[in-house]
């Protein structure tokens, strides 16, 4: 009876206990909190999470020269969940570079915070009621042969499976690029022209909406807006019903 009584205080203790796993950061076995996204809450306090956007259309958290010198932009307005700083960059390279697709829970969970800046906003400027679908940037085959999956795809999948919101396939990669975080912004512009095309394939789960929508374009990092410029140009043009364009990047 006394080992019975045991048995049962250990399950108490363990269910009233934080959690022991290892931090998906920094690989320390810890206590994990809900809500630090599967990290210590010495990692979890280092994100550098965006709470206050200064410019209104790239949701940057200072003063943004990118958005001053842009002509015009085919999204409404685009938000991110942290700044790019060296920590980031790191979580980022473990993910996409070096294949550690756990990670890709934690980003769909920061990606929340993201979205509901822009509710937040809709909230504020119009009471109108839109259906809304989540797409995502697109990468070259080679790109995916290369890394085996498309990380901005499957920040997207996350995000939607969290903010119940269907995720659809509009665009392809017509076309390979090189890397565009080495590349100055007149640069970038120009190697992304017409690489990337409209996709009809899962169209109709849109189509039979009848009515406007607002299409979530998904990426990892904005960076000068070049590829959201150009994924929202496309969708601006194929689409044959009104819609309205916004981004969602992971970081910024």
């Amino acid at each position: 009876m006394s080992s019975w009584w045991r048995h049962i205080g250990n399950i108490i203790f363990s269910l009233l206990s934080p959690r022991r796993e290892v931090c998906l950061l920094c690989k320390q076995l810890t206590s994990l909190e809900r809500g630090q996204l599967g990290l210590c809450y010495t990692c979890y306090t280092r994100i550098p999470w965006i709470r206050k956007v200064i410019c209104l259309s790239c949701g940057r958290g200072e003063y943004c020269p990118d958005c001053r010198r842009k002509p015009h932009t085919y999204f409404a307005k685009s938000r991110s969940a942290v700044r790019y700083d060296e920590t980031m960059k790191e979580l980022l390279a473990r993910y996409k570079y070096r294949g550690d697709e756990r990670l890709k829970v934690v980003f769909g969970q920061m990606l929340v915070h993201a979205f509901q800046q822009l509710r937040l906003d809709r909230a504020t400027s119009s009471a109108r009621q839109v259906r809304e679908v989540i797409t995502y940037v697109p990468v070259s085959e080679q790109r995916m042969q290369e890394r085996g999956f498309n990380q901005a795809e499957q920040m997207a999948r996350e995000l939607g499976r969290r903010v119940e919101l269907p995720v659809i396939r509009l665009l392809n990669r017509s076309k390979h690029t090189a890397k565009q975080s080495f590349k100055k912004r007149s640069e970038r512009i120009d190697d992304l022209a017409h690489v990337f095309e409209f996709d009809t394939t899962e169209l109709g789960k849109i189509i039979e909406y009848g009515e406007a929508i607002i299409i979530y374009i998904v990426d990892d990092v904005y960076t000068t807006g070049s590829t959201m410029n150009q994924c929202a140009m496309v969708l601006k043009e194929e689409m044959s019903i009104p819609v309205e364009i916004c981004g969602l990047t992971w970081a910024r």
